[in-house]
């Protein structure tokens, strides 16, 4: 039964977004599960419930807050994910999706996701309606904006770019927008309105420029993103000492083999290795580190290389004196994994993982319940901590201290 019932489960989303992966309009039925026995069902009766997959058994009989943690929190999912009654009905969530799905691709699909199965984890009545655009020009953005201020929407997900954030702070709309791509540093406006959700990646890299010896070795390739860590790297790496020196080496499509730029280097040799390039080509370059014998003191990266891929391109060999920032901290298991049965990745991809901040920020202005991610928002930034990690053997093993450590931390991994 519980494997018929996972299955479902992995193609709701086909069923939710169609072609266009646009949500519609009529509201998920709900379930509400009645209990027709007479009798008890202590903890262990329930525990036993779960273990025989008699799920609505279970559901009808486990009511309230369960002091057994484990089986609270598998109430908890099966209650989000088969869209079980509420009683808490007050207050209804209304959230829009601004889209560019031509400039974004696939993320329009991914955040669309982490939102849905945000609001599905906390089991209230809400209303998700998604706005698509063709490109981020202020009058398209600004047409958009007014559609969604008819519609009564006042929380407003935005993942767009640099170029579509400037429209809006041009805009300068009265609705609350949270752009889980783009930090603050990288914008400027003091708008009260707008809320922004991007990693640090300067923080990032200051902590890893920490680690770093001369020389200097950037990967990088012609990307925007990769251009900006390489150029902030360079300048901050040069700044830090009179002695200090940045080779770097562009990476393309046709950089299959890179004998000719390692082998026999002595001008590397020893050096730290910063890879500001994606995960695909990460794993090529320091495979290549090792077949050609480079001695590094060290391999650096930021966010973009926080993902288990890393694990399986490259060799343990390849990766033993590698370090990567990460923010992606704070976890809650229940939302974690309710993305990964609608087949979402928020514990490893940080723009899902930002937008599921910025709904979790908007469900508490909106029912002033407890936000699940507790992380701090400076001047409407949200404000990561940042932890080094190793990737080990089959897993990251997490270094200390995390820099930015808030308060209360419902998780870490």
């Amino acid at each position: 039964m519980m494997k018929r019932l996972l299955l479902l489960l992995l193609v709701l989303p086909n069923l939710l977004f169609a072609k266009s992966f646009i949500i519609s309009a009529i509201p998920l039925p709900k379930t509400y599960v009645l209990n027709l026995k007479i009798t008890k069902c202590n903890e262990l009766c329930l525990q036993q419930e779960w273990k025989n997959e008699q799920i609505f058994s279970f559901l009808a009989h486990a009511s309230g807050v369960l002091q057994n943690k484990q089986l609270n929190s598998d109430k908890l999912i099966a209650e989000s994910l088969l869209n079980i009654g509420s009683r808490i009905s007050n207050g209804k969530i209304k959230i829009a999706l601004l889209l560019p799905y031509t400039i974004i691709g696939r993320y329009a699909a991914s955040t669309t996701t982490s939102t849905l199965a945000y609001l599905l984890a906390r089991n209230r009545t809400f209303d998700l309606k998604s706005f698509n655009i063709q490109n981020e020009n202020q009058d398209t953005i600004a047409d958009a904006l007014n559609k969604i201020s008819a519609a009564r929407y006042n929380y407003i997900i935005a993942p767009l770019t640099k170029k579509g954030v400037n429209s809006v702070i041009a805009i300068n709309p009265k609705a609350d927008i949270f752009f889980p791509t783009i930090n603050k540093n990288d914008v400027n406006t003091t708008s009260p309105y707008l809320y922004f959700g991007g990693i640090d990646y300067k923080a990032q890299l200051a902590l890893l420029l920490k680690r770093a010896v001369s020389p200097l070795v950037i990967f990088h390739t012609n990307s925007p993103l990769s251009n900006y860590l390489t150029s902030d790297a360079q300048n901050s790496f040069i700044l830090s000492g009179d002695t200090n020196n940045v080779i770097k080496y562009k990476i393309t499509d046709r950089s299959s083999n890179m004998r000719y730029t390692l082998e026999n280097n002595n001008a590397i040799a020893h050096g730290s290795f910063l890879m500001n390039t994606p995960i695909v080509k990460t794993g090529m370059v320091m495979s290549q580190l090792t077949l050609y014998d480079v001695n590094s003191t060290n391999i650096l990266s930021t966010q973009i290389n926080y993902n288990p891929l890393i694990l399986s391109l490259t060799q343990y060999q390849d990766r033993k004196n590698m370090l990567i920032a990460n923010s992606i901290i704070v976890n809650n298991e229940i939302i974690t994994q309710t993305n990964a049965l609608l087949n979402n990745n928020i514990r490893y991809n940080w723009i899902n993982y930002a937008t599921t901040i910025g709904v979790d920020y908007f469900f508490h202005l909106i029912t002033n319940s407890n936000r699940e991610y507790p992380l701090p928002i400076k001047n409407n930034q949200v404000i990561y901590p940042i932890n080094l990690v190793k990737p080990s053997y089959g897993r990251f093993i997490y270094l200390s201290p995390i820099i930015g450590k808030p308060t209360v931390l419902p998780g870490i991994f």
